[in-house]
């Protein structure tokens, strides 16, 4: 439980979801609690097949004894096992998605998905916005250039902050009604990952600092409810090879 009447203290770590399957399915379980919480069932990002895939990466915001889960993310890299769920969860209503993918797949592209923090930790930004900005952080390690989510109305600001820009060339101006039809999700696009060009400047410092120091311990400030947060940061990803997700489908079909 995070006491708020002591500086809460978390750890944000990075794996491949196949590399650590334990905390993979500590992710799945508290991912589900929440959208249960919210009346979900379905959600493609939700669909536990990540777990197997080598590309997917997970994001989990875990206390210093990685025995409670508070929140995470995911990266999905495209040409692994799966489409990319925004693929999954949108192409059957535009199928402009999966051209875009396709093409800027050249240069490495993937997505932000799976995003959930607990209601322990609600305000504190671990489970959104500081895991919005790790795997922003780890595209660098992964030589993915673009970065694709698919965000709800409260998490869209988050990725406004890190560069996203809202993608009005697919559903209506960015926006899909999901996963259920009371619920609006606009899609948005990280257009080049080593830029941050459309970054708020704080944020694009922040990032390229977390680059060159991936295993750091520092004290952040909540953007919510403005409280310090200190977070032991753990974010190199090993045996990653070069150019592993550049260009991947012209990998797969040549062989």
């Amino acid at each position: 439980m995070i006491e708020l009447d002591k500086q809460p203290e978390v750890r944000i770590r990075a794996f491949r979801a196949v590399d650590d399957p334990e905390s993979s399915q500590k992710f799945i379980d508290g991912h589900r609690k929440v959208l249960e919480v919210h009346g979900v069932k379905k959600v493609t990002s939700a669909n536990h097949a990540w777990a197997y895939n080598p590309a997917v990466f997970v994001i989990i915001v875990e206390s210093l004894d990685g025995k409670k889960v508070y929140g995470g993310a995911r990266v999905h890299a495209a040409g692994g096992t799966q489409q990319l769920p925004i693929e999954e969860a949108t192409g059957f209503m535009d199928n402009k998605i999966y051209d875009l993918v396709k093409k800027l797949s050249i240069d490495g592209t993937g997505e932000l998905c799976g995003l959930w923090n607990s209601i322990e930790v609600a305000g504190l930004g671990v489970g959104s916005f500081f895991a919005t900005r790790a795997g922003a952080v780890i595209t660098e390690q992964l030589g993915i250039k673009s970065l694709f989510a698919l965000c709800a109305p409260y998490t869209v600001r988050w990725a406004e902050r890190v560069g996203c820009k809202i993608l009005t060339e697919v559903g209506n101006q960015g926006t899909f009604y999901y996963p259920k039809l009371d619920l609006l999700a606009t899609a948005v696009l990280l257009e080049d990952t080593s830029t941050l060009e459309h970054a708020r400047g704080s944020e694009q410092r922040k990032i390229q600092e977390l680059r060159q120091n991936l295993q750091q311990v520092t004290t952040e400030v909540s953007p919510g409810r403005r409280i310090e947060v200190e977070v032991e940061y753990d974010l190199l990803l090993p045996n990653i090879k070069p150019n592993e997700f550049k260009d991947p489908f012209s990998q797969i079909s040549a062989s």
